[in-house]
């Protein structure tokens, strides 16, 4: 049986769900609604709510949630890598599938990337293009500029972005 339950976030609504054990298997955007037969439950998703407070609120940078996301074996080993990427850094396609053990495959690593179950959580909005530039997002490229802005990450190629010695939010252009 998966729990699920809706909660805002500065990115839109997010839906929890998590499994008997209390086990996160996915985390979804608004435009993506829940499968049908999922059990509505705040208190049984209260701990997944909680720390993505915190990590909205700039309290965390790293989750310590159980995570049970369904998918094949290249896909675990995608989401392993994306897990290793640290908060408010950025790395590209090709390096994600080196650390996932295929250098070559590149392609692939971003299909894995794009059906992560856990986004956030599995921070997949840290994989941007080649030269920089942001490429899709399940939850639309505004939420991952968002995240990448509010992690601090910095980008490279036409322009990155940085967060200011103060903490405020900038964006600056690079030539």
């Amino acid at each position: 049986m998966l729990y699920a339950s809706t909660f805002p976030s500065p990115v839109g609504a997010l839906t929890a769900l998590v499994d008997d054990d209390g086990a996160l298997v996915e985390l979804r955007f608004e435009r993506h609604p829940p499968p049908d037969g999922v059990a509505w439950d705040d208190g049984r998703c209260a701990h997944v709510r909680a720390q993505l407070d915190e990590y909205f609120r700039g309290e965390r940078r790293a989750f310590e949630l159980e995570l049970r996301p369904r998918g094949t074996a290249w896909q675990q080993k995608v989401w392993a890598a994306l897990r290793g990427i640290p908060y408010g850094q950025a790395i590209n396609y090709r390096v994600l599938a080196g650390i996932a053990g295929k250098p070559a495959a590149a392609r692939a690593a971003g299909r894995a990337n794009a059906t992560n179950p856990i986004p956030i959580v599995i921070p997949c909005h840290r994989v941007v293009g080649a030269g920089g530039a942001l490429t899709g997002y399940g939850g639309g490229l505004a939420a991952k500029e968002l995240l990448l802005l509010h992690e601090g990450a910095r980008m490279f190629g036409a322009r990155f972005l940085h967060a200011s010695p103060a903490g405020r939010l900038a964006r600056k252009a690079v030539d």
